[in-house]
């Protein structure tokens, strides 16, 4: 356990140590973010990803402390690792397992950050429907990341306790990702609108605090008439955070899929949800261009969904993660494709 503990406390201090830097060195001030600015931290955090990947590939079996070929057999156990182990030699078998749970986060990751585009189309709406000014959406988004760390941290150790003590729970969550894909390619054509008046967490807001309806510059806080009050900006910080409530509903099952030790999950999870700032503001431009790609998350989740509930019969086949890897990007390779060679036609206005 001791093992555990350091692996994840490192985690967590990188994590506060470049939001702090993020939040303390390159954006002291309220800004537009450029195009440039987000390319450069996309590719930052993707840079990390990647170099996550690389450290699992040669020491992840330091998460766990695994030393012996029984502490070996018994965490591929638990976790339900698509691998074959060798009894008669540790070192392979160690090298599989090390593979394999690298493999599975970089899994893991690609979904979540597919998944997080959908968000994206969300998070537009709020902004422009409450006339949030651009150089104040990195600091919503910022705090927004926060709470998101909090929250997937509950969602998915208690997911992976549920999973542990009721293993049919990976059917119902299967069936549930298997309704959300089919009812997200029914829906796909439909204009998503936002009630600024009747919206759930704005009623919330209006019940529970004293709202000032109005921005006031960065400030989430204000006092008025000796009154403590939260802005306008602050009711929209509190969309945003439902609205990644909601969307964690359907992504973290999706990764359970790939992976049902926690802490990869908990990794690759908040390691897409570290970089979906900066795709926000690479992608905010241009994300109207790629209207497949909700068709492609549609069949994403089809097909995550129908793996988890026929997991068994997949692992008899000889069906790896790596399959499963393949399978998710030929899947948003072609959506983005799709939506590229065949852009969306315009409606010329009436005369």
């Amino acid at each position: 356990m001791s093992s555990e503990i350091v692996f994840f406390g490192g985690f967590l201090l990188f994590v506060v140590l470049m939001l702090a830097i993020d939040l303390g060195v390159f954006n002291k001030k309220d800004h537009a973010v450029t195009l440039k600015e987000a390319a450069i931290m996309s590719s930052v955090w993707v840079a990390f990803a990647f170099g996550f990947y690389f450290l699992l590939l040669a020491q992840g079996h330091k998460l766990h402390g695994i030393t012996t070929y029984q502490q070996l057999e018994y965490f591929t156990e638990k976790n339900l690792h698509n691998i074959r182990l060798t009894p008669q030699d540790f070192a392979v078998s160690l090298l599989a397992y090390k593979q394999n749970i690298a493999i599975e986060f970089l899994t893991g990751y690609v979904v979540e950050y597919a998944l997080s585009v959908d968000n994206i189309f969300v998070m537009v709406l709020i902004f422009s429907t409450y006339g949030v000014a651009e150089k104040y959406y990195h600091r919503v988004l910022f705090w927004g990341i926060v709470g998101a760390v909090v929250m997937r941290f509950l969602f998915i150790f208690v997911g992976a306790t549920l999973i542990s003590k009721f293993g049919w729970i990976l059917y119902v969550f299967g069936a549930f990702l298997v309704y959300t894909g089919i009812m997200m390619y029914v829906k796909r054509n439909l204009d998503e609108k936002i009630d600024t008046e009747n919206h759930t967490v704005a009623k919330f807001a209006s019940k529970y605090f004293s709202v000032y309806p109005e921005f006031v510059g960065n400030k989430f806080f204000i006092r008025r008439g000796g009154k403590r009050m939260v802005t306008l900006l602050f009711v929209v910080l509190l969309i945003v955070e439902f609205t990644d409530l909601i969307f964690a509903v359907d992504s973290i099952p999706a990764i359970f899929a790939v992976t049902k030790d926690p802490y990869i999950v908990f990794f690759s999870n908040i390691f897409a949800i570290l970089g979906l700032r900066s795709m926000f503001f690479l992608l905010v431009n241009i994300i109207h261009k790629f209207h497949y790609l909700k068709v492609g998350l549609a069949v994403l989740l089809v097909f995550i969904g129908a793996k988890m509930l026929g997991h068994g019969w997949l692992h008899s086949w000889g069906f790896t993660t790596t399959h499963s890897l393949i399978v998710i990007l030929l899947i948003l390779t072609i959506s983005i494709v799709a939506s590229l060679m065949f852009p969306k036609k315009r409606i010329p206005n009436a005369a």
